[in-house]
């Protein structure tokens, strides 16, 4: 694989996603359907009350034609790329079902919580079976543990599919985050010659910068469930693959924070009645302290680039 090749795959990718995109908007639009704001969200979100959402329909889509049709240039269509596919497809069409409830219906709440959770836990399964038929390590390093790490692999499918979708707050922040995320990503596939996970993890960010300049602040569309689901399932799928499972927590490291700021918010307030941030995810509560949309993104973006570099260059020196 080339440089020039890989130039190549985020520009297709990105240029589908960026002639594709306006249609949804104008489409849900013209239907009067947007995006439901959380009455108990900071207040100035209200004004984004009807942006069009499940952008993220248009770039799975793209997304994943970009990776299956430059995957068949380079004879790389393997089933581990079918694996991640699949996982990304499923998790983005389980969001897609969420988002629809939300739209249709005209309400914030889309899925039960356990009704979501189950169908995650049966995606994951899913990869899990593929995991193993087709000869993966099912274990750490050199050491194997069998169907454990099978509940290891769903678990952190469930786990980072939900991360992402908590950081999903902020116009642009996940574009942004995930960008960075599964270029990391690229590079590691790279060294490992991986180039399945080169080839995806470039489809996505090619579309993922495309469909950038319709989320940035002030967003034209936001991604819904179906993109951050289909994102976080994907990012935890590739470091399966790449058996860097633990890469995750630092190159995710913001979305590691986004879930134990609510974890850390609701048990303290069950077990004392008191709350330790003053909304959470945690980028509502630097909203909340006065920080704009536009700076939250920023840090963010920076804590989750230093600890992508952080991991790489952990990454480089343990090889």
């Amino acid at each position: 694989m080339s440089l020039v090749f890989n130039i190549i795959t985020v520009l297709i990718a990105g240029g589908l996603t960026y002639v594709a995109m306006p249609y949804l908007i104008r489409y849900f639009r013209s239907k009067k359907e947007g995006q439901q704001i959380r009455e108990d969200g900071p207040n100035w979100h209200a004004a984004k009350a009807g942006t069009p959402t499940m952008g993220g329909l248009v770039f799975v889509v793209t997304g994943t034609i970009t990776a299956i049709i430059m995957a068949l240039v380079q004879s790389t269509l393997t089933n581990t790329m079918w694996a991640i596919i699949l996982t990304f497809v499923l998790f983005g069409l389980i969001g897609m079902w969420d988002d629809s409830i939300k739209i249709f219906n005209h309400q914030n709440e889309g899925f039960k919580a356990w009704q979501k959770a189950l169908a995650q836990i049966v995606v994951s399964m899913i990869f899990a079976a593929i995991y193993q038929h087709e000869g993966f390590q099912m274990g750490f390093g050199t050491m194997q543990f069998g169907w454990l790490y099978a509940l290891f692999i769903i678990f952190w499918l469930v786990g980072f599919s939900n991360a992402v979708n908590l950081s999903d707050g902020l116009d642009g922040l996940v574009a942004g985050l995930a960008t960075i995320s599964f270029i990391t990503y690229a590079i590691m596939g790279w060294y490992q010659h991986e180039f399945e996970v080169v080839i995806f993890c470039l489809a996505i960010v090619g579309a993922l910068i495309a469909f950038f300049f319709f989320n940035k602040k002030p967003a034209k569309i936001f991604m819904g469930d179906m993109g951050s689901l289909a994102l976080g399932g994907a990012l935890a799928s590739v470091s399966l693959i790449l058996h860097q499972e633990f890469s995750l927590l630092l190159i995710g490291i913001v979305y590691v924070a986004e879930t134990a700021s609510v974890i850390l918010q609701v048990a303290s307030f069950k077990l004392t009645g008191k709350r330790i941030f003053k909304m959470s995810p945690i980028h509502h509560h630097f909203e909340m302290i006065g920080w704009s949309e536009v700076k939250v993104d920023y840090v963010f973006w920076s804590v989750g680039l230093i600890g992508s570099i952080l991991q790489l260059i952990i990454f480089f020196i343990t090889k």
